[in-house]
């Protein structure tokens, strides 16, 4: 089996809601492997992008630990999460977050060009990227002159542009058309075989969820299954077993 890439322990998420404690992650513990394709489903409110905005540094757990790679995420300062966010994840949204006063080359620059990367590189880097994504000839429209479906193609090319080790979506065909969000579906399962890109998704649509090599199913904010498309027990016990706290080079107590 692969290497883990994100190792997920105890983690734990609540809010302040009008002087109400709102437990919205209650104690995850995740291992999630290096080139796999998989989904995170469950009902609204089961805390699925809460737990998607942890693994990428949008969000800061309450409690636990989360590690990337060699990199421990939940210790870092804000300025080396950034790095850390830039660098190593890719993100696709629901809604496309593109910049409407630039094209969609430019667009897929950006990442690289905050890192300060050449601008030839990042233009044939982007180039590509769109050519991959089958808009080549849509490189110089802005985001207003493109479909939705386009719009998301050009929104996870530009997840791609510094080669991350992972990419996080976040319900990335809630918006489109069934047969957009279909060519959509199908993009990611190339990117992840063609590249190998780590892809975790969160989804309402059980379609898609079922064709993963990998399905977590989360409820009140926690894990309560961990399945391949094809329902067979991936990690038995996963909701409740603790993943081994010797990976963060420690061990139980």
């Amino acid at each position: 089996m692969a290497e883990p890439l994100v190792i997920i322990e105890d983690l734990h998420k609540s809010f302040d809601h009008m002087g109400r404690m709102l437990h919205v992650l209650r104690g995850i513990h995740l291992l999630i492997y290096s080139g796999q394709i998989m989904a995170i489903v469950g009902p609204s409110g089961a805390g699925k992008s809460t737990l998607l905005h942890c693994i990428g540094t949008l969000d800061l757990p309450s409690s636990g630990r989360i590690r990337l790679g060699q990199e421990e995420l939940t210790t870092m300062s804000g300025r080396r999460l950034a790095a850390v966010r830039n660098r190593d994840i890719g993100f696709v949204f629901q809604f496309h977050h593109l910049l409407p006063e630039f094209n969609a080359l430019e667009n897929v620059m950006l990442p690289g060009l905050i890192q300060n990367r050449s601008r030839k590189q990042m233009e044939n880097r982007a180039a590509g990227l769109l050519e991959e994504v089958g808009l080549r000839d849509r490189a110089s429209h802005r985001p207003g002159e493109l479909s939705g479906g386009e719009q998301q193609r050009v929104a996870i090319a530009r997840a791609l542009s510094l080669e991350p080790k992972l990419v996080l979506a976040d319900e990335p065909t809630g918006n489109l058309d069934t047969g957009t969000s279909e060519s959509i579906h199908d993009l990611f399962f190339q990117i992840n075989r063609e590249h190998g890109t780590t892809i975790v998704v969160v989804t309402h649509n059980t379609g898609f969820a079922a064709s993963m090599q990998r399905v977590v199913r989360m409820t009140d904010g926690l894990v309560v299954g961990d399945t391949n498309g094809s329902g067979e027990a991936v990690a038995p016990g996963a909701a409740d077993t603790p993943a081994p706290s010797l990976v963060f080079g420690r061990a139980d107590r």
